[in-house]
């Protein structure tokens, strides 16, 4: 079930909030972990069974660390360690062993057969999810659940439970036990909701046509590779910063307060700062779970290149299990390494706007290398982007006058201007401020819902992470 349906706009969720809003406080949790389990079975009943046993695994954990830690101060290493272990080894069987195996075959012709398994929905980020919780409880940074029905409600909780964001159970510990869900946050949460469904039905799904028509030509000139390659940009942004629109809307309806998790990443002005913007919880839980651990920027420079290198290298590995994936989070080490060392200070010395330019390119550049997973088509792709197949063709130019409107409308709702518009007109309104978002706010939803409607292609590209 994905939240740009309709069985879940018309079904599921007004359903949900209704049951949530007529039970008394106590009942609550209890009833959104049966949504929420109802909401992953319906579209993994294979592997429910599977999220069960990470939700059972990783709260014993926590109670193991808690209590080791009671008798001794520094005790719970080896229930942490067994802990994450386990984790990592159903992360790694699930996701990995396939690409491993296929791995092994080209190294090796030993024609091993592949085991064809299915990846679970979600696995990697209610893994990670699930893991902070025992790291946290052993560094006492949070208290030990004893509740099973409020940490199970806490991994499984629907709006962030396929796609993140990657909520820190620090960041909802007090939300889980009280939290404040009157009408002000409920409205709040659907206007971010809607915002969210918006991107997703009316710019990502748009742009992902345009993405999959041009990928799917056999020969590209120039023009036609970059406008390619800049509607792929657009889709895997409005499509993910549209489920966490979705996802921090859908937990505001029910009091929970989650993390931002975009920052209008394409405004930056270096690679450094996109990353400081986009899939912050991500990059967050890498920071403090493996970066930090491992000594960040504590050991000496050489450390410090060697502690990054294996961050990203995980980064890139965790969306996905392709070796085009690895070269993208490796791509874009180098590149950190390189600002950090000196691309930094030179790029302060020139105009905004040449910095801005230079950052869009390498981030478009990586989402080529992130999108085109096989090698050879890779390599085309990328000499079609320097004219190895002319500069444009009549394509091109159809292209480009059927869809000068939706990419000059993304290139503006993928930066703060809309934001910014929204408040200035809110200000001048008044008190009838609130009228004006509720009117937008039912338009835009009519909209996207129409939009669901008439179009089959509906897809989340991180469904698949």
């Amino acid at each position: 079930m994905v939240f740009s349906s309709l069985i879940f706009l018309c079904g599921f969720l007004p359903i949900t909030i209704l049951g949530y809003r007529l039970l008394p406080q106590r009942l609550r949790n209890l009833f959104l972990l049966i949504m929420s389990l109802l909401f992953y079975a319906w579209g993994e009943p294979i592997y429910f069974f599977l999220m069960a046993a990470s939700i059972f695994l990783n709260y014993m954990g926590g109670l193991f660390v808690a209590n080791a830690q009671r008798k001794r101060p520094n005790g719970g290493k080896f229930a942490l360690f067994l802990t994450s272990l386990i984790n990592l080894a159903l992360l790694g069987f699930f996701k990995y062993t396939d690409f491993l195996i296929g791995t092994i075959n080209s190294l090796t012709d030993a024609g091993l057969s592949l085991l064809k398994i299915a990846l679970p929905i979600g696995i990697s980020f209610y893994t990670f999810q699930a893991m902070s919780y025992v790291i946290d409880v052993y560094r006492k940074e949070v208290r030990v659940q004893r509740n099973l029905i409020n940490f199970a409600m806490y991994v499984t909780l629907f709006p962030q439970l396929i796609a993140g964001p990657i909520v820190r159970y620090a960041d909802v510990e007090e939300q889980i036990e009280t939290r404040d869900d009157n009408a002000s946050v409920f409205w709040s949460g659907v206007v971010r909701f809607s915002i969210g469904l918006a991107k997703k039905a009316l710019l990502a799904n748009q742009a992902g046509k345009l993405w999959d028509m041009i990928s799917a030509q056999p020969e590209l000139p120039a023009a036609t590779a970059w406008l390619g390659a800049i509607a792929f940009t657009f889709q895997i942004y409005f499509d993910f910063s549209g489920y966490s629109d979705m996802a921090i809307g859908l937990g505001r309806m029910f009091g929970f307060q989650f993390v931002e998790n975009f920052r209008y990443p394409y405004q930056s002005d270096s690679i450094t700062e996109f990353w400081r913007r986009w899939h912050i919880s991500l990059s967050t839980w890498f920071r403090e779970y493996v970066y930090i651990p491992l000594g960040g920027n504590r050991k000496g420079k050489a450390r410090q290149i060697i502690n990054l290198f294996i961050v990203w290298a995980l980064t890139g590995l965790w969306h996905g299990a392709g070796w085009n994936f690895l070269c993208w989070g490796l791509y874009f080490f180098l590149l950190l390494v390189i600002e950090k060392n000196f691309l930094l200070k030179l790029l302060k010395k020139i105009p905004a706007v040449f910095r801005h330019l230079y950052a869009l390119l390498f981030i478009i550049l990586g989402w080529v290398l992130f999108a085109v997973e096989d090698f050879s088509a890779l390599a085309d792709y990328f000499r079609a982007l320097v004219g190895s197949s002319g500069g444009y063709n009549e394509l091109t130019l159809y292209l480009l006058s059927s869809y000068a409107i939706l990419l000059v409308v993304m290139l503006i709702a993928s930066t703060e201007l809309p934001a910014r518009i929204g408040k200035a007109f809110c200000r001048r309104a008044g008190n009838g401020a609130v009228v004006l978002e509720a009117v937008w706010t039912v338009a835009i939803l009519v909209l996207s819902v129409s939009a669901i409607v008439a179009d089959s292609y509906n897809p989340f590209l991180y469904f698949r992470f």
